[in-house]
């Protein structure tokens, strides 16, 4: 046993050891939502957090230490990101037939999203910290941390948000556009980006190319929208 538990030390100080687990387990909720056949709940991102949460947990490795191993994945986010102007292309011509209602659909989520989140965390009495970070959860997370950094909320929680935030909107959007009656795949892709975020238009692109799309043009207006409104709007409040 003791020879395990210095193999285990040696290892688990080796970046390659946590970015192989955090790879292996997104596989492995992916599998299983494959299995499940996409069904909203049964959310990739969702099965993987849990899996490598247990795993820290269970081994008692700080987040500091896993942290240095994934943040290949972190890096990853920015050329993700960009990657989505593929499928924007190929649906230029719906984009240009929709730019006025998009730009207001846009504008309506992304203060609503920032209002909502910041007002209820008002009235429940949370502390300004906590609000700060709240602010800008419906964006995604290079950006998210950026505002928090700047409006003084705290980046590390903001990161947490914006996650359980994509997970939700990723669970509950599908089941909500059927019960509003909306059929619109452009509609029901641009409120997943802008709600939820990548985690959300993932979700839209199973479902939809076109909802994929629309949800890639929501998650990256709503980051640039939130990001200059963010300051001023809780400058304003606070």
């Amino acid at each position: 046993m003791t020879d395990v538990s210095d193999i285990w030390i040696y290892l688990s100080q080796e970046p390659l050891l946590w970015l192989t687990a955090t790879l292996v387990c997104y596989l492995a909720g992916d599998t299983v939502s494959r299995l499940c056949k996409r069904h909203p709940i049964a959310n990739p991102v969702l099965i993987a957090v849990a899996l490598l949460a247990a795993i820290l947990w269970a081994t008692g490795t700080p987040y500091a230490t896993y942290f240095e191993g994934a943040q290949f994945v972190h890096f990853m986010l920015g050329p993700a990101t960009v990657a989505l102007a593929i499928p924007l292309y190929n649906n230029l011509h719906h984009l240009k037939a929709t730019a006025l209602p998009l730009i207001a659909a846009l504008v309506a989520g992304s203060t609503t999203a920032l209002l909502t989140a910041v007002g209820i965390g008002m009235a429940f009495g949370l502390p300004l910290d906590i609000l700060l970070s709240l602010a800008p959860k419906s964006t995604t997370a290079p950006v998210a941390i950026g505002i928090a950094n700047e409006i003084g909320g705290s980046a590390t929680l903001t990161a947490v948000l914006v996650i359980l935030t994509g997970v939700i909107g990723a669970i509950t959007v599908t089941t909500l556009m059927n019960a509003l009656r909306i059929t619109d795949y452009r509609a029901r892709g641009l409120a997943a980006g802008v709600a939820a975020h990548g985690i959300g238009t993932a979700r839209a692109f199973q479902v939809n190319e076109t909802a994929g799309a629309f949800a890639g043009v929501g998650m990256g207006l709503n980051a640039l929208l939130t990001a200059l409104i963010a300051p001023y709007i809780m400058g304003l409040l606070f």
